[in-house]
């Protein structure tokens, strides 16, 4: 897509609702876009919306293989309720057990490097297999998570992967996250609630203190410019 429909596009939407951003472009890409979904908060307010506005719209997953428990359990609990299912990408195994034996199973506290090649096999790869069929994907960024996410905006061309990017709540407060989930009686995950307001593979991931940056216990080891897995490389 020309950078000139994407900036009219974002004028288009500049203040509109996020059901309207949504149910513009499930209509105009149709089984060509879908919802990837880390099945954090913002993640299940879209999965929420999508599904309402049309339950064959895909939403799918990354299975890392290490993962909290209590993400596995939203999974089950989310397919429940609205009565479709979460499509789960897998990584290659091949490639994980060459990458463990080699490097340690926890390689990723070792540097950056071993960090990015552990998020490049368990999400990045899998996540290409996910984008194979489809024009445009939709995601639950918000400009205030964090440095790396300042300055996104609703529309996006996702060059990594040639699809156009749809961040609907590119705009949302957290406050505004929790209160629709609670409006709407959303499913979350636990964890929320004991002090994780961002929620990734579970040695990667640990509470927060009050006052920190909403992404501040993943990889907290890094320093903040760093704190990407790649899925969001700009």
């Amino acid at each position: 897509m020309e950078p000139q429909e994407i900036n009219r596009l974002n004028e288009q939407f500049a203040q509109s609702d996020s059901m309207d951003v949504l149910k513009y472009f499930i209509a105009r890409f149709g089984n060509k876009i879908a919802l990837s979904s880390s099945l954090g908060a913002e993640d299940q307010v879209l999965t929420h919306m999508v599904w309402t506005i049309n339950p064959q719209t895909a939403v799918f997953t990354l299975d890392t293989g290490r993962l909290f428990p209590e993400t596995y359990e939203l999974i089950d609990r989310t397919s429940k309720k609205y009565k479709s299912k979460i499509q789960i990408y897998f990584p290659d195994s091949a490639k994980i057990q060459n990458m463990v034996n080699e490097k340690g199973i926890n390689l990723f506290y070792e540097s950056v490097e071993n960090r990015k090649m552990c998020c490049h096999l368990r999400k990045i790869e899998p996540l290409q297999r996910a984008f194979a069929n489809l024009d445009a994907w939709i995601c639950g960024l918000r400009s205030q998570q964090s440095v790396t996410r300042s300055n996104i905006h609703i529309v996006e061309w996702d060059s990594n992967n040639g699809l156009l990017k749809i961040n609907p709540l590119a705009n949302w407060t957290e406050e505004q996250v929790w209160d629709y989930i609670k409006t709407h009686k959303i499913p979350y995950n636990p964890l929320h609630d004991k002090s994780y307001p961002s929620i990734g593979c579970q040695p990667c991931t640990q509470p927060v203190q009050p006052g920190q940056d909403v992404r501040a216990g993943r990889w907290w080891w890094e320093n903040p410019e760093t704190k990407e897995c790649g899925l969001h490389k700009r």
